[in-house]
């Protein structure tokens, strides 16, 4: 059962409810400590059955560690089902048993169970049970606590907001373990260690022959560098020069993978504005969370703007969108913003200072032909809409006041 000190994450839940009864596998999957555990227990208490009917084990419960594989999964969860009558099969990170997706499928098929799942690592949970049970499962991410969630859950465990809420946020990231900590610094070195724990459980315990002090040094060339245009080449080169170290084109391009399988990153595809068509190549990379990209660069520096589009571009998973990098003939749109064959385009800026900033800001959607709406989303409180393109305050958009709009 779950602790009373959470909040409903209703953004998630909404999404998993309708399928609550429904005989496919619900793999819920995101970062490590990003409260998927909370979420599968906040589902587990939303489930109207008796306890008798629910079968909870978290795999990182030491309870539960003779749990090894298939076959003692198997054997131990038809052991609780000494009932008649539909089951509930709460299983936490399943990644830790090796060849789960056999145990899943075999008890998927052989009982009247409705089976959830966590996991932190993308490519173990999408890839083994595709392979097992193919077309039967349906995916959630759940990503670390958002600006309003944040906001939510400060409030609940402080009883109020400091009045620069949104430099922290955009500095330490939405991790809900770390507004535990009582100061910076205290939260730096959680990060920290939540950072340490990823690389070796969920990198090196995946890929055993890596070169783990390599990975970490393209890791932090990358984290730090979120939102900038660069490719396995350019990484190459610069590690090549700063620090002595070669290392191959494809090497990199493996590294970039496990970042993305262990939710350290999200590498972004185009979309061709003019072709109107998704192309396969990611250019740009973005963080699971600013928090892990403050740890490796100890400074934000705001006005750059990338740490604010990090931010929105969490914002907009979150909310369920596709998200891709705009690309036009003569330059880039930040965001391309998809669902449902409805987009909208979105360019985000610190502050919108002159003349100069307003045309460069606005002016990128000066060759953008498509209808769709079109957006600026920046810290100004001011109202700077112009030219059919809609100026939106970050903090509004981050706290639901104001929203795109889709056509």
């Amino acid at each position: 059962m779950r602790s009373d000190n959470t909040i409903p994450r209703e953004r998630y839940l909404e999404r998993i409810r309708p399928l609550y009864d429904v005989d496919i596998i619900k793999v819920i999957m995101g970062p490590r400590r990003s409260g998927k555990s909370v979420i599968l227990s906040m589902i587990c208490d939303e489930i109207d059955a008796d306890d008798d009917h629910k079968i909870q084990i978290n795999f990182e419960d030491l309870r539960f560690d003779f749990i090894k594989d298939a076959k003692d999964l198997d054997e131990y969860v038809r052991k609780q089902m000494a009932m008649d009558g539909k089951y509930y099969l709460f299983l936490d990170e399943i990644q830790y048993v090796k060849d789960f997706a056999k145990a899943l499928a075999s008890i998927k098929a052989t009982t009247d169970c409705s089976i959830f799942v966590t996991g932190s690592n993308s490519r173990m949970l999408s890839g083994e049970l595709a392979s097992m049970i193919t077309g039967r499962t349906m995916q959630f991410e759940v990503l670390p606590f958002s600006y309003s969630e944040s906001k939510e859950y400060v409030t609940m465990i402080d009883g109020s907001i400091p009045d620069d809420f949104i430099t922290d946020y955009i500095k330490l990231g939405g991790y809900p373990q770390r507004f535990q900590m009582g100061n910076e610094s205290t939260a730096h070195r959680f990060l920290d260690e939540l950072y340490q724990s990823v690389v070796e459980k969920d990198i090196r315990g995946c890929h055993p022959d890596i070169d783990i002090d390599k990975f970490k040094r393209i890791a932090s060339f990358v984290l730090a560098n979120c939102g900038n245009d660069f490719s396995a080449r350019t990484i190459s080169s610069y590690l090549k020069k700063n620090e002595g170290i070669e290392i191959s084109i494809q090497s990199i391009h493996n590294y970039l993978n496990y970042m993305e399988e262990a939710y350290l990153l999200k590498r972004v595809s185009i979309y061709d504005i003019s072709g109107k068509a998704v192309l396969s190549s990611k250019p740009k990379n973005y963080a699971l969370d600013n928090g892990l990209r403050y740890i490796m660069t100890n400074t934000v520096d705001i006005q750059n703007g990338y740490f604010l589009e990090n931010l929105v571009y969490l914002e907009l998973i979150g909310r369920g969108y596709d998200v891709y990098v705009g690309k036009k003939y003569n330059g880039e749109i930040d965001f391309v913003v998809v669902s449902g064959g409805r987009k909208c385009f979105i360019q985000v800026a610190y502050l919108i200072v002159d003349e100069a900033t307003s045309k460069r800001e606005f002016g990128a959607f000066d060759s953008v032909r498509d209808a769709s709406p079109k957006y600026v989303i920046s810290m100004d409180r001011l109202d700077m809409s112009r030219d059919g393109i809609t100026h939106i305050n970050l903090i509004d958009f981050l706290e639901g006041r104001k929203d795109i709009f889709l056509t």
